[in-house]
């Protein structure tokens, strides 16, 4: 489809559309006391994050869309570790270039509710 003088290409649409998915994603992940993030996560990923969350059973309209626009945060999305206190150490994107350990993994049930700080040594700084 061409550019119509002043328009938006049915592609350029799509493209926005998903941008601004993704930001309501993003906030979602960056801004999990709001009213908005509180309702979604109780609703439709009470026990992860955006970011590692599923579709689910039933999602809404809304829910499937944000969802949809997932792997753009999840491509940008980084941890900044600090103390490590609030990132789980599976299923989140903070080792090096955003990979993350798989909680299906063997083993990982030794770690399943452990964090970061479990693993940093307080006595070393970087």
């Amino acid at each position: 489809m061409h550019k119509s003088q002043g328009g938006m290409s049915f592609k350029d649409l799509l493209a926005f559309n998903l941008a601004m998915l993704g930001k309501q994603g993003w906030k979602l992940q960056t801004e999990p006391e709001s009213l908005v993030s509180l309702i979604f996560k109780a609703h439709y990923f009470p026990n992860k994050t955006y970011l590692t969350t599923t579709i689910g059973h039933n999602p809404s309209y809304v829910w499937r869309n944000i969802l949809r626009a997932c792997f753009i945060v999840r491509g940008g999305a980084r941890w900044s570790i600090g103390s490590g206190t609030r990132i789980p150490i599976l299923d989140e994107p903070w080792l090096y270039n955003g990979e993350r350990i798989d909680g299906n993994i063997s083993g990982a049930h030794f770690v399943r509710n452990a964090l970061i700080n479990c693993l940093l040594d307080p006595y070393v700084k970087s």
